[in-house]
């Protein structure tokens, strides 16, 4: 594979002049393999093309017409000094959508397929419905490589669900998706997820400020040791002490903490933005390599220890039922390998998630009081005691909580949007769309727009609720919030994904940032006294953009 003998070789250098003619002449044989490798990624779409019958598809414009951005203007524009040089992803979305309208194309480049970006929810209709039974969903390019080419030796073909497509994805989620997607399988970490909330509220206790009460600047650091702390276990059903310190994990788990943030920071720089990386090794290609390295071998050893526990347990007689068994027990006795991916992609996917998802709540609560007041009034219900046990099942039992959290997320979106390779040929405002066209559906912007929800700058987690919600509610907002949700397209508010490939962790989050949030508030009066003007800055995902200097004031 010539992409592959330029690494090994190492010190290639390509002239400016021939990266150009590279990906300029080259687009239409990039574009036929990116069709060749979606046709046998899903074989449902290897038949004879389909003429779409709707009279829609006949009165739209032409393919041709959309507007598109040219390759040369656009690669102008990533340059040193260039309008989009020093922006972050979302500053770059929304400047490209002022710059080149809602809908448009950008250009085959550096070895990326042309993309339509759409930034209009009926669009996002059509193209959940004809996605497939088994969705493309493109990109995750450089996990992709470092599994299937980096580590293929280690991997093996077993490359977990974030960046294979077909069969291969399909098979991996049949694997996992009974334990993961199920709610009882779930719902039996909760005490483990309440212990490990109840550290850290006493971190907080121990690194706040004695005089002011508030929070050190770099607090997103506690917060992405707590979010880990969760996630583990789960993924790797162990403690690792990144809130204590006292841990014999705990100089792998900041090792795996430091990977995981270069993960996030160099991927989308790799994956989406015009780059060499395809061709060359670039020093933030290596970068990114070694991180995932990391990712891979801190999960391995903390796998086989797991192994070695069971073994032993095994050896003693000790033989737990199945309802008691964690996920990764039960996985491991399926298939080693798959738990082993199945624990990476947890960590590489959920922990900065969550962190950002804690956060936007943590924000969204401290500048309304009020309403932190009637979450406070609910969670004393489900979790009587500030340093004591909730009550069984309290999610079920806190719907004020739930709705918080998804209005903080409307609020405060963790992505910017979502891709996909549709496989039927599909009109896309006005436009025909032929099928294995990857489209780009940004849907951030659109959680503040007015035309989808009244008061959209206002946090109202009222506007989740069902009107029979046992809940202490100011009455001059339940109505019209009602209806707001009930009058905003169901495409709009999609945070989790959408069918087939809805996210893997969505329970799982929603367990551990609900509890987390529930202990906070049951402990504290949360406020936030600065600005939260660029409160998140645009990377793989959005991620904290200022300094978290929240104030914690005891409850008594």
């Amino acid at each position: 594979m010539f992409l592959a003998n330029i690494r090994r070789e190492g010190g290639f250098v390509i002239k400016k002049a021939s990266v150009i003619h590279l990906f300029v002449t080259e687009q239409k044989s990039l574009h036929q393999h990116y069709v060749d490798t979606i046709t046998s990624a899903n074989p449902q779409t290897a038949t004879t093309e389909q003429h779409d019958p709707n009279l829609d598809w006949q009165r739209a414009r032409p393919f041709s017409e959309l507007p598109r951005v040219g390759a040369l203007k656009l690669i102008r524009k990533f340059l040193p000094g260039g309008a989009y040089a020093k922006l972050d992803f979302q500053d770059l979305v929304t400047s490209m959508r002022t710059d080149y309208g809602p809908i448009f194309m950008l250009p085959a480049m550096m070895g990326r397929p042309n993309i339509v970006v759409t930034h209009n929810p009926d669009d996002f209709r059509n193209i959940f419905r004809n996605e497939g039974v088994w969705p493309i969903r493109p990109f995750s390019e450089t996990i992709r490589y470092h599994r299937n080419k980096w580590r293929a030796d280690f991997f093996a073909g077993v490359e977990g669900a974030i960046a294979t497509q077909g069969e291969q994805w399909n098979a991996f989620r049949k694997a996992v998706n009974p334990l993961l997607m199920q709610p009882k399988n779930i719902e039996m970490y909760g005490n483990k997820l309440a212990l490990v909330n109840q550290e850290f509220v006493e971190r907080i206790r121990a690194i706040r400020n004695p005089v002011t009460l508030e929070m050190p600047a770099d607090f997103e650091e506690c917060i992405q040791r707590w979010t880990l702390e969760s996630v583990a276990v789960v993924a790797l059903d162990k403690q690792l002490g990144l809130l204590r310190g006292d841990s014999e994990y705990y100089a792998d788990a900041l090792k795996l903490i430091a990977a995981l943030n270069d993960f996030m920071a160099l991927s989308v720089d790799l994956d989406y933005k015009p780059t060499l990386w395809r061709f060359i090794a670039t020093p933030k290609f290596k970068r990114l390599m070694k991180a995932m390295d990391n990712i891979q071998s801190v999960t391995w050893k903390y796998i086989n220890e797991t192994v070695k526990k069971l073994e032993m347990e095994s050896q003693q007689g000790i033989v737990r039922p199945k309802h008691e068994q964690s996920m990764l027990e039960r996985l491991l006795k399926k298939d080693k390998k798959v738990a082993t991916v199945m624990a990476m992609d947890m960590l590489m996917a959920g922990v900065d998630t969550t962190s950002s998802l804690a956060v936007g709540a943590l924000l969204c609560l401290a500048k309304n009081p009020e309403k932190q007041e009637i979450l406070r009034a609910e969670v004393m219900r489900v979790l009587p005691q500030k340093d004591g046990a909730f009550i069984e099942d309290p999610l079920k039992h806190a719907p004020y909580l739930r709705a918080c959290l998804k209005e903080s997320l409307r609020i405060y979106p963790v992505a910017m949007g979502n891709m996909r390779v549709p496989q039927n040929d599909l009109v896309l405002s006005g436009y025909q769309v032929p099928k294995h066209t990857y489209v780009s559906m940004i849907f951030a912007p659109l959680q503040s727009d007015e035309r989808y929800y009244s008061r959209p700058l206002e946090f109202l987690p009222e506007r989740w609720l069902r009107a029979n919600t046992d809940v202490e509610e100011p009455q001059q907002v339940t109505e019209e919030c009602t209806q707001s949700i009930k009058a905003s397209s169901p495409f709009v508010y999609l945070p989790f994904g959408f069918g087939p490939r809805v996210c893997l962790g969505r329970r799982i989050s929603e367990l551990e940032v609900g509890l987390g949030i529930a202990r906070l508030v049951r402990n504290f009066k949360i406020e936030f006294n600065y600005s939260t003007d660029k409160a998140f800055k645009g990377m793989l995902i959005n991620m904290p953009n200022i300094p978290l200097k929240f104030k914690f004031t005891d409850i008594e």
